[in-house]
Order: C-alpha cells, then sequence, then structure tokens
C-alpha cells in the first residue's frame, strides 16, 4: 500500500499543467528507537510543557505560538494568521528555470521527495513535463510551500516519475572561510602526493548504496535482544590510543604495504607515473637543448 500523500498541488511549465503529489523519500521507521521511562515502574514517561516563570503545567489548549521581540517579550501569532500569508507556490509548483546540474552546489540540497501524477487524467502532461526535461538533461527549478515556509524545488526526472528535492537559501549556509583560513599550506613533497594517489588508485570503486552498512544498528537490535532475553551486556575494554609517531612517508608507504596482493598492481601504476614524470623532464630536456643550440 502507498504511503499517505505529504502534499497535494499543481505542477506548472508555463500553460501546461498537471495535479501532482509529493511522497517523502526517505523514511526512518526501521531505526530503533528508545523511549523515556521510569527506571522504577518501567512505565513509559510523558512530555509536558511548563511555565517558564510559574512552573505550572499548561494544557494543549493554551498552548500558542510567538515570535520574541525582545528578551522576555513575545508577539503571539494566532495559526489563522499564519493563512494569512497567501502565496501562489500554496499549492503550486511553478516551474521558473532550467539549469545544469553539474552547477547545484551539493551543500543547498536538503529532502528529497518523489513527485508522482494525481490521478489518470494527470498523466499526459505529467509525462510531457518529465520527458522534455529528460531531453534537455535539465534540472528544473521551482518554489513550494510545505509545513508553513517556502522552498526552492529542484525537479529532475526519476524513473517513471520525478524526484524533488528542497535547496536550503543562501542565508542558511555557513561561510566556509570562518573553517578554512586557518588551514596552514605546508610544504609536502611530490612523492608523498604520488604515494596518497597510489592509495587511492587501489580504492577507486563505483558507487553503490547497496554495500552501505549501518553496523551501529545492527549492533544496537542486537544489544536489545540480548537485554531483552535476560542476557547481560559486557562492556568492551577502551581502546588505548598508540602513543609511537609514525611519520607521514612512512605512514604512506605502510599503507601502500598493507594492501596485500594489490601491490604488484600499485607498483605498476608507481612505475607509469614516475615514467611519465621521467619522460616529461627528458622532453623539457631536449627542448631547452635545441633552444640553446638555435
Amino acid at each position: 500500500m502507498a504511503p499517505r500523500a505529504y502534499w497535494k498541488g499543481t505542477l506548472k511549465l508555463s500553460l501546461v499543467s498537471c495535479p501532482v503529489v509529493l511522497y517523502p523519500a526517505t523514511t526512518a521507521a526501521e531505526k530503533t528507537r528508545f523511549h523515556l521511562i521510569n527506571r522504577e515502574t518501567g512505565n513509559r514517561l510523558k512530555q509536558q510543557m511548563i511555565d517558564s516563570e510559574t512552573g505550572e503545567v499548561v494544557e494543549s489548549d493554551q498552548k500558542g505560538r510567538g515570535y520574541e521581540l525582545r528578551k522576555g517579550k513575545y508577539v503571539e501569532i494566532e495559526p489563522e494568521e499564519l493563512e494569512a500569508v497567501q502565496i501562489e507556490s500554496n499549492h503550486t509548483i511553478d516551474i521558473e528555470s532550467f539549469v545544469p546540474s553539474e552547477e547545484i552546489d551539493q551543500r543547498y540540497l536538503n529532502h528529497p521527495y518523489y513527485i508522482a501524477p494525481d490521478g489518470k487524467a494527470a498523466v499526459d502532461a505529467f509525462a510531457v513535463i518529465r520527458d522534455a526535461m529528460k531531453d534537455q538533461d535539465r534540472v528544473a527549478l521551482a518554489k513550494i510551500v510545505l509545513t508553513n515556509r517556502e522552498h526552492i524545488i529542484a525537479i529532475e526526472p526519476l524513473g517513471k516519475g520525478l524526484l524533488g528535492t528542497t535547496l536550503r537559501f543562501p542565508y542558511e549556509l555557513r561561510d566556509e572561510d570562518q573553517f578554512f583560513d586557518d588551514i596552514k599550506s605546508p610544504k609536502i613533497t611530490r612523492d608523498m602526493v604520488d604515494l596518497a594517489g597510489h592509495i587511492l588508485h587501489t580504492k577507486a570503486a563505483h558507487f553503490d548504496p547497496s554495500k552501505f552498512k549501518d553496523e551501529y544498528e545492527t549492533a544496537l537490535k542486537a544489544l536489545v535482544k540480548r537485554k531483552a532475553s535476560g542476557k547481560t551486556i559486557e562492556l568492551p575494554e577502551p581502546e588505548e590510543r598508540p602513543n609511537n609517531v609514525v611519520s607521514l612517508m612512512d605512514a604512506l608507504k605502510q599503507s601502500l604495504k598493507g594492501r596485500g596482493g594489490k601491490k604488484t598492481a600499485t607498483r605498476s601504476h608507481a612505475r607509469r607515473a614516475t615514467g611519465r614524470r621521467q619522460a616529461a623532464k627528458k622532453a623539457h630536456r631536449s627542448t631547452a637543448r635545441h633552444r640553446k643550440a638555435g
């Protein structure tokens, strides 16, 4: 059974439009969850909202939403007043532009959604928009309102449907300079970079998410099962951090040795890289001699 639609509205491309539905593309249903319980009774605890000044419990019908104007001073906003903020994208995804996918900074990507046609009458227009996007090999940018907030959404074909990914606004991103400015630029040798490159070469692969294993989640499930069966949980011994200092060059060399059966491929890769550098040097010297002779 298909999950309940998260959003319903209209997808528009100029004068072409069709009803669509959005479904969250991710789920946390399989994650192990813990509840707060009373250690003495074993009963689950309930959280209550407490007035920060009076200390009294606030019932659900007394809860409101307010914006802090200054310390301790709030202006209350009613739900119907939020509804008054009506903008066109409340129930419409109006495609504004198409951009090359490689131009979208990965830091802006937020939450993914599946977009499907809403009803048989919408299929034709939906297919036209989807297939036109496939032909152009571009990503559509549009606006959408989700949970009372406006978002930019990037839309691209995915199988028979569309994938929509909400994007962060620029003010939501931190400037990388404040984290990277203090990084020094040390002097490292070409040999070190080449050795690191050889390690990268031995680990070359293709993106395959089916190989991702959540080992912590597996261990959590095993722990819960063991505890529920009455078995004791043995705490592991804390790992001792190695106190021997290994030079960067030695660490790179030991990493290569630790690759086992891939040594030959690594050495071959290294020889090819060295050969290319030597050939380049010879060509440079030969050109220099010709210039000098001329």
